[in-house]
């Protein structure tokens, strides 16, 4: 509990102190913003600053920071470091430059503010890949929260047909309506279902890894051949795949794609370190609390106290005459939300706790069509108060949505290919965002290293798992880190040529 404590708080003092640092490199002003210059009614639209938050909060928290930390925790503590360093100096950095940076360029979506930084080239590259991942983060975010709600009653197809309504309405109605009313109770949930859950970590103080402990046999009440950590290990390796696993509670590429859309809706600059660089350390404070109560019920036998006896003799059974699965394959992300959440707050606060880790990817995955609706109109240049201009994008991109779907559910490995090659392409999104803000920085002559070097090291890790990777070039790992190394040095090289050009 000691490492948990101590990044609950490090996460606190760095919003207060290098989230201040940051805003001043920024340098917010009193200039009117995109909601009062461009109010429309629809998508340009000032908002109570605490709405906006939640909103901000709701669009980039998803199922990320939930099921990314709890396949993070089999990392054992390495994953707090991650979470701390990563949201404080690389992932609320990048939403809080990526939002006010939309602000000053009239709430302009990513693939403007790439390619006025990095070039026609990439603004059209950048407009296929955001798109693209924007249509995967919906599909997803529409199948995992029907898994959980099916438990509830209903049939995952039935869940799925209400989820898609659903987002049609969100992306399709103005802002105001749907999501403007339904985000703060969706809010209270998520946010109550972590608070509960930090608070039973304090009541019950759980023997759980330090950030010194040896994550050995026989520290863990579960022997290491039924955890599964070895296997997972090998195919799995640290560096890169922890970055690319804990992405949401670290660095999201996809929170970039978020931000615009509150950049519309924000009555001041000087407000946007609340909003931005505030709701991802929020962010990151759910991924630890989720990290944390996952190393527990995994290395520390936690699940005992969240699965009825018949069901553990069952499994251990198995598990002795050999044909058993270990902890890994036998308890999925969502089932351990689900197994936590009823054994841990009971009936009543089990289904609000799992209504907040259903609301999550929901209101992620509307928000996310709604991104690409603006996305695209903004590179086709069809303006959005009429709503038959809407529909114009809108029915084209919900039918590549549902087919997306249905080759999902038809595959049976459909779902995790989708979430792995998600993961990557969040990740990589990441990179062109933080090297677009790294060239902002350049040009306004403002300390640029607060994003490259987050920006250097995201591109290393993405690289990586390029190189490495069975779903991509499956090299061996030496091979893979000298191919990364490689990388980082051409990255460094080629931001030393560009930046003395700029001096000259």
């Amino acid at each position: 509990m000691i490492s948990f404590t101590i990044s609950l708080l490090a996460l606190i003092v760095g919003y207060l102190l290098y989230g201040k640092f940051v805003e001043h490199v920024f340098g917010p002003d009193n200039r009117p913003t995109p909601a009062i210059a461009h109010a429309d009614g629809v998508d340009y639209m000032a908002m109570p600053n605490w709405k906006v938050f939640m909103i901000q909060f709701l669009n980039i928290a998803g199922t990320g920071p939930i099921f990314g930390a709890i396949m993070g925790a089999w990392y054992g503590p390495k994953a707090y470091l991650w979470i701390v360093l990563g949201c404080i100096f690389a992932g609320a950095v990048h939403d809080y430059l990526s939002g006010m940076l939309s602000v000053r360029h009239d709430g302009a979506g990513l693939p403007q503010l790439v390619g006025d930084y990095l070039g026609k080239t990439a603004k059209r590259g950048m407009l296929v890949f955001s798109v693209f991942l924007l249509m995967m983060v919906g599909v997803v975010f529409v199948y995992s929260p029907a898994l959980l709600l099916k438990d509830l009653g209903g049939t995952t197809m039935g869940w799925v047909s209400a989820i898609f309504v659903y987002y049609i309405l969100a992306t399709m109605l103005p802002i105001d309506k749907i999501i403007g009313k339904f985000y703060p109770i969706f809010a209270f949930a998520l946010l109550f279902m972590a608070v509960a859950l930090m608070v039973c970590l304090f009541i019950k103080v759980p023997d759980l890894p330090e950030l010194w402990s040896n994550l050995g046999e026989s520290n863990r009440n579960v022997p290491a051949a039924l955890l599964g950590t070895t296997a997972y290990m090998a195919e799995n390796p640290l560096f890169p795949c922890l970055f690319l696993t804990i992405a949401c509670g670290a660095i999201s590429g996809f929170h970039a794609t978020q931000s615009p859309l509150m950049a519309r809706c924000i009555n001041s600059e000087r407000h946007g370190r609340p909003i931005f660089y505030g709701a991802m350390i929020t962010e990151g404070m759910v991924a630890l609390i989720w990290a944390t109560v996952s190393m527990y019920f995994f290395y520390y036998g936690g699940w005992r106290e969240c699965v009825d006896a018949q069901a553990v003799n069952e499994f251990l059974g198995q598990y002795q005459n050999g044909e058993g699965k270990t902890l890994i394959q036998f308890f999925t992300a969502p089932n351990v939300v689900e197994k936590v959440c009823t054994g841990w707050l009971g009936f009543f606060g089990g289904i609000l706790a799992v209504f907040g880790v259903v609301a999550a990817p929901i209101t992620s995955g509307d928000t996310a069509f709604r991104s690409a609706r603006l996305i695209i109109a903004e590179a086709l240049h069809l303006e959005q108060r009429s709503i038959a201009k809407r529909f114009y994008i809108a029915v084209p991109m919900f039918l590549l949505a549902i087919a997306l779907l249905v080759w999902q559910m038809e595959n049976p490995n459909g779902f995790n290919t989708i979430w792995q090659w998600f993961g990557w392409s969040n990740q990589t999104l990441a990179v062109f965002t933080l090297w677009t803000l790294t060239v902002y920085l350049v040009r306004q002559h403002k300390p640029y290293f607060i994003t490259f070097v987050p920006a250097v090291f995201m591109t290393v890790v993405c690289f990586t798992f390029l190189l490495i990777s069975p779903m991509a070039l499956g090299l061996n790992t030496t091979i893979g880190y000298v191919g990364s190394a490689v990388a980082l040095v051409i990255a460094c090289a080629w931001f030393a040529v560009w930046h003395r050009k700029q001096q000259q």
